[in-house]
């Protein structure tokens, strides 16, 4: 019986992380990468989703991985306006984007400003690894996308796959100014092409199991 365990802890071992029950997900900033950048939105009416966001969050959403938005709302700690009004906004996006058969697993806000103790505001990864212990996800095939260096700094301290900056909302100005530090990021016009990025990746994953 001794052996036919460690025959079967080996098999498990071999298992990958998608079969095990663990999934991969897809992690959004909010402002200037799923919608225009406002500085310190705090009206739903003012919320302005980039074209062709829903289209490329669909498509991620069908090929099977959850999506979440991790955001720093830092207007909340400057007393600019209220953690309820936050949510409000947050409501008011998840609702639009649902019209477009798009679901968010759950949205994380870290409401504190730069210069308080916070347990989540990026780049630190707590929220990251918050999701992967509710919903059983394998981080290490996961990614994350916005379009500043704290995103893809919040991603790479959760041992993400791959994280992705968009050229929206202050990506641009980000990839002219932070250069050096992109060499282990994926740096895209929007999220129709990171999606297609990631996508990409995924179906070569899949294929290269079928393969072997």
């Amino acid at each position: 019986m001794r052996d036919f365990g460690k025959q079967f802890n080996s098999i498990l071992a071999g298992i990958p992380p998608h079969f095990a029950g663990m999934k991969p997900a897809v992690f959004f900033d909010r402002d200037g990468t799923l919608i225009a950048e406002k500085n310190y939105l705090s009206r739903p009416e003012d919320v302005v989703i980039f074209p062709g966001a829903a289209a490329a969050l669909k498509r991620l959403s069908d090929a099977g991985l959850p999506l979440f938005i991790v955001s720093n709302q830092s207007g909340v700690g400057r007393g600019y306006f209220t953690l309820a009004e936050v949510e409000r906004v947050n409501e008011h996006l998840a609702r639009e984007l649902a019209r477009e058969g798009v679901r968010f697993e759950k949205i994380y806000v870290a409401p504190e400003a730069p210069d308080q103790p916070s347990r989540g505001r990026k780049p630190a990864p707590q929220f990251l690894f918050d999701a992967r212990d509710e919903f059983g996800l394998d981080l290490a095939e996961s990614f994350m996308i916005g379009d500043k260096l704290i995103d893809l700094e919040c991603g790479w301290n959760a041992g993400v796959k791959k994280s992705i900056l968009v050229r929206t909302g202050y990506g641009a100005k980000a990839e002219a100014e932070a250069a050096g530090q992109l060499k282990r990021a994926v740096v895209v016009d929007g999220l129709s092409a990171a999606a297609e990025w990631i996508l990409k990746q995924e179906f070569k994953i899949h294929n290269s199991k079928f393969e072997s």
